[in-house]
């Protein structure tokens, strides 16, 4: 099975577990080492303290000292409708670069299907190439 489908499954699974009714969203995200690291958004009584769903993961790879090549954030309105790809929000797309410009990551799309992009494609201006390295 390739990387996307193990992402995708990973992170369907982990949202039918965690979220067995109403919305659900998960992250899986895979390291250089093979590893498939997941997580999940908070639940925040303050929405001002709230965190993606990929932050977890991103965390939990510094901690292992892995690097992050592949991340799907996947989401459900409900345990009723389809799972949906959700391009990296800008913030988390931030967090990424921290392993590169060649970190793929799913992409949205309109038949929802599995695509990765290089963080390069996603964001081909992004601000650090004005500084050498």
């Amino acid at each position: 099975m390739d990387i996307g489908k193990r992402l995708y499954e990973e992170a369907v699974n982990l949202i039918n577990k965690r979220y067995p009714t109403g919305y659900g969203g998960a992250a899986a995200m895979y390291t250089s080492s093979g590893k498939i690291l997941t997580s999940v958004a908070p639940e925040t009584i303050n929405s001002s303290t709230e965190l993606c769903i990929e932050t977890g993961a991103i965390l939990e790879a510094h901690k292992l000292n892995e690097n992050i090549t592949h991340t799907i954030c996947v989401v459900r309105e409900n345990e009723h409708s389809d799972f949906m790809i959700l391009t990296p929000c800008g913030i988390c797309q931030e967090r990424l670069f921290y392993w590169g410009s060649n970190v793929k990551a799913a992409v949205s799309n309109a038949d929802n299907s599995i695509t990765f992009k290089t963080l390069e494609e996603i964001q081909p201006h992004y601000w650090r190439k004005v500084y050498k390295k």
